[in-house]
């Protein structure tokens, strides 16, 4: 068979934009499709497309079995897999230096809603621990510095209090002393105000309105922040039978001491019956009582002090309590100006 390409594949074979549909010698037309040329492969040194076939009457891709009709062939095989761009028609295509454009396998989205969820995860991770940095540590120094403050407003306000004043009407956010616990350190002194809403707490302990005031009959109830806020009750739970707790107010020092027994340092046994620390549930508010652990209505038995925090640390679940009761008399500050002795005790 003569070939009716040869001696033209050395002129230019650069394929032209627009086909003319006339067949070659011996390559039948087919309805609707334009004929394929042929097309040389300088590296592997053969064509390769459609081919006729000898006699002209039939014609398929190299290699089809012979004989068999041009239509029964799959359509796929009629053009090249990856086609060459020059050879499409429309010159709003892609030019012919772009690969041909695939969607996503889905392989590659099952790998896209992975990476996606990690990424998330790993953003929701960061924004906690930078609550966490937040509420732990930022929260405390900026309650420290408000104490600061609020120290230095408290003993200028004494200092302009008449002598013997003793504790005026407090309003709620007001500040009115200072609570001193030597087991937490010989520094530790925190300014309470009135109140126990977040708008206190956040500041310093709060002291729950309607309960006794320093040196009164009944109880004198305090709550704290244990983790965040300046953590005033965060090492609450070291307290000892027999410990001291002082309050500080305008013109008296008020010690108190934790109930127990300071002999074997049993918590629960003291011989008023109150334990001297408790672990309850946030809705018993009994322990704020007049007299601890009994009912609201009845009355005084003598002079306590209870503080209550969260329990256990980093969890509102149960509140830690502890009770103490008063230890003689207010020491006026004008004879002990520098604190009683059980300041000074470790």
């Amino acid at each position: 068979m003569t070939d009716p390409y040869r001696g033209r594949l050395e002129e230019d074979t650069r394929p032209t934009r627009r086909w003319d549909h006339v067949a070659e010698p011996g390559v039948q037309l087919v309805a609707g499709r334009p004929p394929v040329p042929p097309v040389f492969d300088r590296a592997a040194g053969h064509r390769h497309g459609p081919f006729p076939v000898a006699g002209g009457s039939r014609i398929g891709p190299a290699g089809s079995p012979a004989g068999r009709p041009w239509d029964d062939q799959p359509d796929d095989r009629l053009w090249d897999e990856e086609p060459d761009d020059e050879f499409w028609d429309d010159a709003s295509e892609e030019p012919a230096d772009q690969p041909m454009r695939r969607g996503p396998a889905r392989g590659d989205r099952v790998r896209g809603v992975v990476r996606g969820v990690g990424e998330l995860l790993v953003t929701c991770g960061l924004v906690l621990l930078l609550f966490v940095v937040y509420e732990v540590y930022v929260t405390d120094f900026l309650t420290d510095r408000r104490q600061d403050e609020l120290s230095s407003e408290l003993q200028d306000r004494w200092a302009d209090a008449p002598a013997e004043a003793g504790l005026v009407q407090v309003e709620i956010g007001d500040a009115f002393g200072v609570l001193r616990i030597p087991r937490l350190g010989e520094d530790y002194a925190r300014v309470i105000l009135e109140g126990t809403t977040e708008g206190e707490l956040s500041q310093g302990p709060g002291h729950y309105a309607g309960t006794a005031m320093p040196g009164e009959p009944g109880n004198v109830a305090l709550a704290g922040h244990r983790v965040g806020k300046g953590s005033p009750f965060l090492e609450l739970d070291l307290m000892q039978p027999g410990d001291p707790i002082v309050v500080e107010t305008a013109d008296r020092w008020f010690v108190y001491r934790v109930l127990g027994d300071p002999a074997t340092g049993d918590l629960d046994t003291d011989p008023s019956g109150i334990p001297g620390r408790q672990i309850v549930s946030p809705a018993d508010v009994s322990v704020i009582a007049p007299t601890p652990n009994q009912a609201a209505s009845a009355g005084p038995t003598g002079s306590y002090l209870t503080l209550t925090t969260c329990h256990p640390r980093f969890s509102a679940r149960q509140r830690l309590i502890i009770h103490a009761r008063l230890d003689g008399a207010g020491i006026p500050k004008a004879e002990m100006p520098d604190g009683p002795p059980a300041l000074r005790e470790g």
